[in-house]
């Protein structure tokens, strides 16, 4: 194995921890809050650490099926969703946070899990985004390891504007 392949597969056990690590931080950041602090808009169009948390299971569960068509067709089409929409309904605006820590735990452990068991030669297949174009396997392993630290900063500026 090459020096670049031993590197690319040490980033993404790094980020296959990050995975798995996400559901605690959230945990550890929302554990002890309020029904007010949950869901108060404190910063001007952003979402409430409420919406956040049930924002995170959403995309991700989103993404993991995006992730299984990617190991499992060919470059299979990749359905976007309005996220805005999403965050309004009642399920995602509710103080009960409970199943969506619930959920995001047993998600990303079992995300967590498919990471880990494919096969080198997996992380290059894509999925066809309508707006982006093709996306692969590595990339959205990165991509939603970056969008849980987005949203953990979002939920730790938003406690920070109460």
């Amino acid at each position: 194995m090459s020096q670049e392949e031993q590197f690319l597969q040490e980033i993404r056990r790094q980020r296959i921890a990050q995975i798995r690590q996400l559901p605690d931080q959230i945990e550890t950041l929302v554990k002890d809050l309020t029904v007010e602090q949950l869901t108060t808009h404190f910063l001007a169009d952003e979402w409430t650490v409420a919406q956040n948390v049930h924002h995170l299971v959403d995309s991700h569960m989103n993404s993991y099926i995006r992730c299984k068509l990617m190991a499992t067709e060919d470059q299979p089409p990749l359905k976007p969703y309005d996220q805005d929409a999403w965050a309004m309904h009642a399920d995602a605006t509710t103080a009960d946070i409970q199943n969506s820590l619930i959920m995001l735990r047993a998600l990303h452990e079992r995300w967590a899990q498919f990471w880990e068991s494919l096969p080198d030669s997996a992380w290059a297949r894509t999925g066809m985004r309508p707006t982006a174009g093709p996306i692969s396997l590595n990339d959205q392993l990165g991509l939603y390891v970056e969008h849980g630290l987005a949203h953990i900063d979002q939920i730790e500026r938003t406690l920070e504007a109460q």
